[in-house]
Formats: C-alpha cells, structure tokens, sequence
C-alpha cells in the first residue's frame, strides 16, 4: 500500500488554504521557539503590520485585480499587498524591492514581455546571472501567463542550441556578453538582455513601454514553467510544471515548515533550479518574508547573516563550507529557527558536525525537478540523519521492484510518487512521459530508496546514474558522448565517487588509443561542450573498462575502485 502524507501533522492538500497572515513577532520580540525575529535588523526596524490591506478575492492590487484564479502570481500579488511597505529583497545590506513596489514593477514588465511579442502560453527562456531584476521577470512571466524556461548561467553556446530549438521561445533573455553567440540561433524569438545588475536592453523596453498588464487567469493545468533535467541518454528533457504544481507546493510547505511572514530568508542559491526558484524565492514571497539577496554562497557572508536572519536553504556543499567555519557557533547562529537542505544528499557526518556546533539539527528534504517537494524531515519531530523525512501532506509514496509491486518495509526498491505536485509531463516527449508512469498515476523517480514501517524515506542510491555535484545535477552519458569524440579516446565511463566539498565529484575513466593523450588534452576539447560544473575533476586512464558478462561497464565497481580519489 502506497504511504500518504506523514500522520503526524493532520493537515491535508485538500484543506490547505493561502496563508498570508501567519503569526508574526512585532519587532524585537521573539517567536515560539524563543528566537529574536528582527534584532539587529535595521530595515525592519519601522516595519510592522500597519497598514497592511485585506486581500479578498477581487482587490485592485496596484491596478491589477487579483481574480482568485489559478494564476500563482494572484497569491503572491495578494501576499504583497499583506506585506505593505516591508522589505522583499535587501542585498549588502540596502533594501532593493519593498512588497508594496514589487506588483506595480512585475506588471511593467509583463507589458514589456507582451509588447516584445510573447502571448500566454508561449515559452520565455532566460539565462542571465542572479539579480533582483531576474526576479521580477519570473514574476512577470507568471503574471503575463508565459511559461518561464530558466537555464543554468554555465551551460555554453552549443547547448543553449538544443534547448532554444526544443522549447521554441517567443522571448530569450540573455546576458549581454553572451549576445553575439546567441543570436544566430534564436529563430523567431525577440532577444533581449540583462545583465546581473540589472542592465541591458530589458530594462529599456520596460521604459519605454511605460504600461502595466493585468494578471492573465490561468487554470490549475496550464503551465507555468519548463525545467529542463537531463536523460541518461545525453538529452535533456524539459519538465511541464503547472501553476497548480508550484502553488500546491509552496502552499504545503508553508505549513509544514511553520512559515511566518517575520521569518528573514538567507537566500543563497540560484534561481534557475526548483531549490533555488520554486522552493526558496517562492515560498518567502508567499509568506510576504525578506529574503537577504546573496549572488552566490559565501560562507563568511551567510554567517554574517545569521544574526538578523531566521532560515537559510541550501545545498549540502554550504553546510560542509559553514560547519568548518570557525565563526559558526551557537552564539552566531542563535537567530536562526530553521536550517534546511536538500539537492544532494547530506553526510551523516555534516549532519552532526553542524549540529554539534549550532545546536541545531538540518532539516534534510527530498525533491526531483519533476515534482518539486516530495518528502521532508519534520518540523515538529525528529529529524534523522541519513534519510529525507516522510510524503509531505497531499504526496502518495511507495517503493517498487522492477516489476512494480511493493516491496516490504525496509527493503530497498524504487521510489514512486503521486501527488498535485506531480508534473505534467515532458515537454514533446509523451514516449518518455509514458515510460516513466504507472498506470494509476505514480511516477517512477528512478532512486533507489527504503521506506521504514512508519513511512520514513531514506534515498540509497540513484537506478539512472544520476551524479550530483554541488546540489547540481550531471548525467554522465552526456560527458561520455563529449569525452568519446576526443580523438585518442577508446571509449569512457563516467561516474560520480565521493568528495569532501562537492558531495560527489566527477570522475572519467578513459581507454585511448594514442597513447600521448593526457588528461589536458581531454579537457581542453570538451572545454567548449560542457558547462563547468559537468566536466571532470579527475581523468584516470585505463586499458580496458570492467563490463559484466552482458557486456555493461560495471559502474559500481569503478565507483569502489575510485571511490577515494578526492580523500
């Protein structure tokens, strides 16, 4: 029998409600949990709840009417008005974006979208560096009613070919210097710019157009966004995620993370991933939260945030950077309520360093870009090391054999999984869709994983090779492709070993047939293919690859073989 969500806390998708209003403490006051929500945080210092509007179901919202459809920038506009005045974003200490300028600023926007050609339901694909300016153009796609396509800023002129041919975007936007490269595959799509301080030539047209819009309705169904995670093949496939997806998501969380509109979010992640966009920046604009805008993760700078902040999300690589910090301790971090991670799995070992440090135990999260949360440790509970908590409220989960029947309690088997966050599918690849569900609606994760008589989901393993590196996701088939063209290259296998900073490494195990091919020489000819973060850290040659006697390189045993090259 499929596990629901986790017993413990009886609240249910189908009861959840927008929760605009959480308690608050009033400035310098304390929460619950006993910790000083705003101390030393001077720009919230003259930010209470004055002021603050009703959101009722059909309120002009800076000259847009928030209809109570589907659309969920309706919630976040409505989340706005709740917050007045308070500070969204504050980066290096300056406030940046107060809620009651962010509706007016993302309808502007969306006028610039739809004036540069793009109409609901086509697709915008953005690569541009992390800004505040890169936040009001997600927004602006849902409140336009476009379905936002983000790229991870690394990927190079010969992947962003695939991805523009495949999602057929009305709007690209790019970073100014990657312009030139760009153009000549973009098609039919208006290209614009912007860079990661907010210039270019997207600000332009927002002058120039000198309009707002009002908020496109949209169903449950339609879709709000494209991610693009990568296949075991080499290509990548472009995950359908509805409004009714992120809402239905954000919303759960909301509740199941005890969110408060006097929480401080550290946010630190990118904003081209569902960690980053979905689960951080949405859910903080939804509980009408600050966010302390960092452009990427700096351990000395996060630290410093703690004293005003109270949550910080991350990947495991930010925990590893600050557990060995020496400013983190449990006075510096006194402030903070709430550590979450998620993207990659979590050391048991960080697990305890952290905690044996702060006095706080990471709340470990389970999530795949398909269906944004599924599992989390809880709140209220106890958090274990080593396993990512139970189905949130709404999320059906249960482990499978190959021939999808349920195997018993603690033994390991594929995790599937059902719910409203569940997405809509691949983009132009029903094959693949079809593939990867069940009959009844689950979906195949393809990770290999343990559920314990109570409903606790550990993840073991990953059944498609999945490597994952700083909370990034790499499928070695891609680098393998890029690796076997090198001339010299016999053939290669990639696989992911364990690393002290990254959580995995990427590692190629290489047979050549010239015998002078170096590990340098590789690296340059794939230099131009692949995005950083996906290229190897290690090049180890052999003669021959280990295979089974079906012929299949045994992965495993290259991982044990090398499992510890970064030691």
């Amino acid at each position: 029998m499929a596990t629901p969500s986790h017993g413990k806390r009886p609240t249910s998708s189908a009861t959840l409600k927008p929760r605009f209003r959480l308690p608050s403490s009033p400035s310098g006051r304390h929460n619950s949990l006993g910790l000083s929500l705003s101390k030393g945080c001077p720009f919230l210092a003259d930010t209470g709840d004055k002021g603050s509007p009703s959101t009722s179901s059909g309120q002009t919202v800076s000259g847009a009417a928030v209809t109570g459809d589907s659309n969920l920038y309706a919630l976040i506009a409505s989340a706005a008005a709740e917050a007045g005045d308070k500070p969204a974003l504050v980066e290096s200490g300056a406030v940046r974006l107060r809620y009651g300028e962010l509706d007016g600023e993302v309808g502007r926007r969306a006028a610039a979208l739809t004036a540069a050609g793009a109409q609901p339901g086509d697709r915008i694909l953005v690569q541009v560096e992390k800004s505040v300016e890169n936040v009001l153009l997600d927004l602006a796609s849902l409140r336009a009613g476009l379905v936002y396509v983000p790229l991870n800023t690394a990927y190079t002129a010969a992947e962003l070919g695939y991805f523009i041919g495949d999602a057929e975007p009305a709007v690209i936007v790019c970073d100014p210097a990657k312009e030139p490269a760009i153009a000549p595959l973009r098609g039919d799509a208006a290209l614009l710019t912007l860079d990661g301080d907010s210039g270019g030539s997207l600000p332009d047209v927002v002058a120039a157009t000198g309009e707002t819009s009002a908020i496109v309705p949209r169903d449950t169904d339609d879709l709000a966004a494209i991610l693009y995670t990568s296949g075991t093949t080499g290509r990548s496939k472009g995950a359908m995620l509805s409004h009714g997806n992120l809402s239905s998501n954000a919303l759960v969380l909301q509740d199941y993370w005890h969110w408060q509109q006097s929480d401080v979010l550290i946010h630190a992640l990118p904003i081209y991933h569902v960690h980053g966009l979905f689960v951080a920046l949405h859910l903080a604009l939804l509980g009408g939260s600050t966010m302390l805008f960092h452009k990427g993760f700096d351990a000395d700078a996060v630290l410093a945030d703690m004293a005003q902040g109270t949550v910080l999300m991350g990947v495991p690589t930010f925990y590893v950077r600050l557990a060995a910090h020496p400013g983190l301790t449990r006075e510096t971090s006194a402030n903070m309520r709430l550590f979450i991670s998620g993207s990659a799995p979590l050391l048991e070992a960080t697990f305890a360093e952290f905690a044996e440090k702060t006095g706080q135990r990471i709340l470990e999260r389970y999530g795949m870009t398909e269906a944004g949360m599924i599992t989390s440790n809880p709140y209220d509970g106890e958090r274990i090391a080593g396993t990512v908590g139970f189905p949130l409220p709404g999320v059906e989960a249960r482990v499978t054999d190959e021939s999808g029947a349920e195997v018993p309690r603690g033994e390991p088997g594929v995790l599937e999984i059902k719910g409203p966050n569940l997405f809509k599918g691949y983009w132009k690849k029903p094959d693949k869709t079809a593939e990867d569900m069940r009959a009844d609606g689950f979906f195949v994760t393809g990770d290999i994983s343990t559920m314990d008589a109570e409903g606790r989901v550990a993840i073991v393993g990953r059944a498609k090779d999945l490597i994952i590196a700083g909370g990034l996701n790499i499928y070695p088939k891609e680098i393998e492709l890029a690796i076997d063209d090198v001339p010299g290259v016999g053939e290669s296998a990639v696989v992911g070993v364990p690393h002290p900073d990254l959580g995995e490494g990427v590692v190629a195990v290489v047979t050549r047939t010239d015998p002078a091919l170096d590990e340098t020489a590789i690296l340059d000819a794939i230099a131009g293919q692949l995005a950083r973060f996906k290229q190897p850290r290690k090049i180890v040659f052999v003669d021959t690859l280990p295979r089974n006697a079906m012929g299949k390189v045994q992965k495993a045993k290259l991982r044990d073989d090398y499992g510890d090259l970064f030691a």
